[in-house]
């Protein structure tokens, strides 16, 4: 039989690629068993300075975990964490050549790498929640910590985030959303419709008309979290400084508790007392709850 990941060493540089392609590349138990231990082999060849981790064909970088062995497999275990976590720790640079679509638990793969490199059309999808199938928690911390979005001025963040928040339109392409989930979405500017109203009132409107009329409460206590003086409650925002503005912003997502988060350039007039607020809010966020941040490079 052919073995389920192939490992190949060319002068400086190993590539490790999953061979099971008619499957989309799943990973069963003991797939991952010798992912681990040919890991280990590169570790210890000194020559080896860079690893490349693909997937054969080219639709499919790997489709995560074999479904039909998630029932019998040792979750006490854990392999798969286990496996995801020497990865990570591989000596080498590793580098993931995203050869198609990630899907479920191979995106943990994919994130464990220390660069990832993709091709045109590839999805990245998480589909465990569809599946009634709990995501173990140090998952997340890897998925919230490593995704996000890094470009100069003009090259179209903002835009993307609008359309993943659904307030504007792709010209190509599609977003597909799980149903049921909500987003949260920090914007760069205050919107001008907002400008007029004072700081509570902003907050209040991000509520939904049933929730105005029953949980209005939300947002004294969203407010009271991020100390806003009493004074500003009824200020309009347009009388107040970028910073404070900026936390309307933050509160305004803050009080509908989203399943998703996104945050736009979100230090932008912050001082270091209203970032301090705002990682307290992060840091106290479920593990459910994904974010993802857009970041101006030079």
């Amino acid at each position: 039989m052919s073995p389920s990941i192939d490992l190949n060493t060319e002068g400086h540089r190993a590539t490790l690629t999953l061979m099971r392609e008619a499957a989309h590349n799943r990973l069963r138990e003991s797939d991952l068993k010798r992912l681990v231990a040919l890991i280990e082999q590169i570790d210890a060849a000194a020559d080896v300075r860079v690893a490349i981790l693909t997937g054969s064909g080219t639709k499919c970088f790997s489709a995560g975990f074999e479904i039909d062995e998630i029932e019998g497999a040792d979750w006490q275990e854990n392999q798969f964490e286990r496996t995801v976590g020497r990865l990570e720790a591989a000596r080498p640079a590793v580098i993931c050549a995203l050869n198609g679509s990630v899907y479920g638990g191979a995106s943990e793969l994919a994130l464990a790498c220390d660069f990832r490199i993709g091709v045109r059309g590839m999805e990245l999808r998480l589909p465990p929640a569809e599946l009634g199938l709990v995501y173990f928690p140090s998952g997340l911390k890897r998925i919230v910590s490593r995704i996000g979005l890094a470009a100069a001025n003009g090259r179209g963040k903002s835009t993307l985030f609008r359309c993943i928040a659904g307030t504007f339109d792709p010209s190509e392409g599609e977003i597909t959303r799980a149903r049921g989930v909500t987003i949260g979405y920090v914007e760069q500017n205050v919107p001008p419709h907002l400008l007029d109203l004072t700081f509570y009132d902003a907050v209040l409107d991000a509520l939904s008309p049933e929730q105005v009329e029953s949980e209005s409460w939300r947002v004294d206590v969203v407010l009271g979290e991020l100390d806003v003086p009493i004074e500003f409650h009824h200020r309009p925002l347009k009388a107040l400084s970028g910073g404070w503005q900026r936390m309307a912003l933050i509160a305004r997502v803050w009080v509908t508790e989203p399943d998703v988060l996104l945050m736009d350039e979100p230090t932008n007039h912050l001082d270091l007392g209203k970032i301090a607020a705002l990682e307290a809010w992060l840091n106290a966020l479920p593990f459910a709850s994904l974010r993802f941040r857009a970041q101006q490079t030079p």
